[in-house]
């Protein structure tokens, strides 16, 4: 593990790995650094790759105030350790991060972007932050499920039993900071400053709508184009993901 520090001050923790490019994982929601373990595994065979955990998760800090601009600042405060420049690959509400940081003029040479999610109303950030204050964490976990992800009452509930539940709660309060970014209008409106040549990736055999948000941002990108990973849900499948990013990444 390796460390980082954002411009207001707060630790960033890092796995670097491999030997080449750099390419850095920005992961979603009830992610931190290890569930980007795998895919940075078989990247590493020709990239150097550098996951790491964001703000209020795994080993990395936290301030008492949240804003995108924040994790913004870490990612680049990530970048700076790549060495200045970084393809980046964006998971879930990760892409949605990594397209922000994008908009801002970070120095990203390549995006790849794997299920950005559609945008969701902005009443979510404000029920799922008065949950944690509250100390409800685990309504907060559900609330997420069900509210955001969609997840049937049924499979919540079975959930619950989960071994990795506790994990979950853990990084509840990090919820917040997931529904900050994927509120609507937050990130789109900005689209038309990312520059970057940019993948975006849904999987054939996820939800649909998340095929229509990597055909909508293809479109509305100036250096965008999308591509459907048949067989590929939600889950990232290192076997499955790895193919297509080689190939964007080599440019």
């Amino acid at each position: 593990m390796k460390k980082t520090t954002s411009r207001d001050g707060t630790t960033i923790a890092f796995d670097q790995t491999g030997q080449g490019a750099p390419v850095i994982l920005v992961l979603g929601a009830f992610n931190d650094r290890m569930t980007g373990a795998p895919l940075a595994a078989y990247l590493a065979r020709r990239f150097t790759v550098l996951a790491y955990d964001r703000r209020g998760r795994g080993d990395s800090g936290d301030a008492a105030t949240y804003t995108i601009d924040r994790e913004v600042e870490d990612l680049d405060a990530v970048i700076q350790a790549a060495g200045g420049a970084a393809a980046v690959f964006g998971y879930s509400s990760g892409a949605l991060l990594a397209l922000a940081a994008a908009a801002r003029g970070l120095a990203i040479t390549r995006l790849a972007l794997y299920d950005a999610p559609p945008g969701q109303p902005a009443e979510h950030t404000q029920a799922l932050a008065s949950l944690v204050a509250a100390g409800r964490r685990g309504d907060a976990v559900e609330y997420f499920q069900r509210r955001m992800v969609g997840i049937p009452d049924e499979v919540v509930a079975q959930l619950r039993h989960a071994p990795f539940r506790p994990a979950l709660e853990a990084m509840a309060h990090t919820l917040v900071y997931d529904a900050t970014i994927v509120a609507d209008g937050h990130i789109t409106a900005a689209l038309a400053e990312v520059r970057q040549p940019t993948l975006a990736i849904a999987g054939g055999a996820g939800a649909p709508v998340m095929r229509r948000v990597a055909e909508t941002l293809a479109a509305q990108l100036p250096g965008g184009r999308a591509v459907t990973i048949e067989g590929a849900t939600h889950d990232l499948a290192p076997a499955l993901l790895v193919p297509v990013l080689e190939r964007f990444l080599d440019g």
